[in-house]
C-alpha cells in the first residue's frame, strides 16, 4: 500500500469535519455504542462518493456548477437543520439515570443520519475523483479495482478515527454532562460548529 496514499487519507480523514462533530456528539449523548453506529453510518456515508467517482457521476459534478451547487446546498441546509436542533434540543446531552427510559434513537436513525453527513457533503465526491485517480496507472486492466481496493482502505481508516473521536468523547460524557452549565454551552458549541461548517460549505 502506498504510504503517501495513507498518510494523505489519515490526514483527510483525522481533521474534524460534520462526521467527527457528529460522532463526537453520538459518543457524548449515548456513549461508547451510539458513538460506534455513528462512526458505522458516516463510514456507508462515503460510498455513494465511491460509486459517483467510479460511474464518472463526480466528472459531470466537477464540470456541471449547477449539480455541485445542488449538492452543496443541500448540504447547508442539512447542516443548519442539525445546528437548530441541536441548540433547541435540551435533552440532546445528558446522563441522568430519568432519562434511561426514553426510548433512545434507533441504531437505523442514527446511521441514516451519519450516511446523510456525509452523503451530502461534495467535497468527498471531488476527493474521490481528484486523489484516488493519482494512485491508479490509466488503461491499467486492474486499474478498476485498485481504486476500489484504496477506498476500501479510506472507508477503514475513516471507522477507526472517527470510532476514537467517539470513544474519547464517550469517555468524558460522565465529566461534562453533570454540570449544567457545560450542557448548555455544549450544546451551544455544537449548534455552531455544525452552522459554522454549513457556512463554509456555502461559499465554497
Amino acid at each position: 500500500m502506498n504510504t503517501e496514499f495513507l498518510l494523505t487519507s489519515l490526514v483527510v480523514v483525522a481533521t474534524p469535519g460534520t462526521g467527527v462533530l457528529y460522532t463526537v456528539a453520538a459518543g457524548l449523548s449515548r456513549g461508547t455504542r451510539a458513538a460506534a453506529v455513528a462512526a458505522v453510518g458516516c463510514t456507508l456515508g462515503t460510498l455513494p462518493h465511491l460509486a459517483a467517482a467510479l460511474t464518472g457521476l463526480a466528472a459531470l459534478l466537477h464540470t456541471s456548477a449547477l449539480a455541485f451547487r445542488i449538492l452543496t446546498y443541500l448540504g447547508v441546509a442539512y447542516l443548519l437543520s442539525m445546528a437548530w436542533s441541536t441548540l433547541r434540543d435540551k435533552d440532546a446531552f445528558t446522563v441522568d439515570d430519568r432519562d434511561r427510559a426514553a426510548a433512545p434513537p434507533s441504531a437505523a436513525r442514527v446511521i441514516a443520519s451519519g450516511v446523510l453527513v456525509n452523503l451530502l457533503n461534495p467535497k468527498l465526491t471531488l476527493f474521490f475523483f481528484a486523489f484516488l485517480p493519482q494512485f491508479v496507472t490509466p488503461g491499467e486492466p486492474g486499474a478498476l479495482p485498485r481504486m476500489v481496493q484504496l477506498s476500501a482502505v479510506f472507508m477503514a481508516l475513516t471507522f477507526v478515527v472517527f470510532l476514537l473521536y467517539g470513544r474519547f468523547a464517550a469517555a468524558m460524557r460522565s465529566r461534562v454532562l453533570t454540570r449544567p452549565r457545560v450542557l448548555t454551552w455544549l450544546r451551544r458549541v455544537f449548534a455552531g460548529a455544525f452552522a459554522a461548517l454549513g457556512a463554509r460549505l456555502a461559499f465554497l
